[in-house]
């Protein structure tokens, strides 16, 4: 890959992604995790002093080598046995049903196909299980998704493959998860062609809910609690 994105780009975007608006995302939408968690696209590890207590073991995946300083900086400070695998999530070498949680934060953008990696996702969750994302993509102001869509191309090469105009809803969904609680909205201080945030909970299987959610339209998580039930 080389060194820009073996070494210069990892080095920056952690140093961005540690800015406290992205700490407080990453608190906020890990809070509900529990039991044995899977991450995909560990990165760095930003996530992990993020997660509550009643997650027991982090297993995580990804195929960068990012620098050992960075990866080792957070995996000793945790207090959760991590097990890290260097591989790509379209093909994940785990059992079917074994993970309580999947998260992904910050990570679809990047993956070659997404929507093959959520399909592991679903694959791998225990009946009842559950996915937590937090995601930029494609906006709803057709004026910003429009600049998303000019500049991408530029972005794929500057941002080591990252994409901004990938509709997160819609692959989640075109993998066969259920969407059970959606927030979008724009990130303070991020420029808006890469702000558009998505987050949420998906689930391998349609939960039986009260209100049929067959519409298509998701019941918004409030404002600071991603891990609430739907409002």
């Amino acid at each position: 890959m080389g060194v820009y994105a073996d070494q210069i780009f990892p080095r920056v975007m952690d140093w961005i992604m540690r800015a406290p608006r992205f700490r407080e995302l990453r608190r906020q939408v890990l809070a509900p995790a529990r039991g044995h968690v899977l991450e995909i696209g560990f990165g760095t590890g930003l996530n992990l002093p993020h997660y509550p207590r009643g997650v027991t073991w982090l297993t995580a995946v990804d195929p960068a080598n990012f620098p050992n300083a960075l990866v080792e900086k957070q995996t000793t400070a945790g207090s959760i046995p991590v097990k890290l695998v260097r591989l790509s999530a379209e093909t994940l070498p785990f059992e079917s049903g074994q993970f309580d949680w999947v998260v992904s934060t910050w990570t679809l953008c990047t993956i070659p196909d997404p929507v093959a990696a959520l399909r592991e996702v679903r694959r791998v969750l225990k009946p009842g299980g559950q996915f937590i994302f937090l995601e930029h993509g494609r906006s709803d102001d057709l004026k910003i998704a429009t600049w998303q869509n000019r500049l991408n191309p530029l972005q794929r090469v500057i941002a080591c493959g990252c994409n901004l105009n990938r509709s997160i809803d819609t692959l989640i969904k075109q993998a066969g998860l259920t969407i059970t609680q959606m927030e979008r909205f724009q990130m303070e201080g991020v420029p808006r062609v890469a702000g558009a945030m998505y987050r949420g909970i998906a689930t391998p299987h349609r939960p039986i809910l009260a209100e049929s959610l067959s519409s298509g339209r998701h019941r918004p998580m409030a404002p600071g609690a991603p891990g609430a039930g739907p409002v």
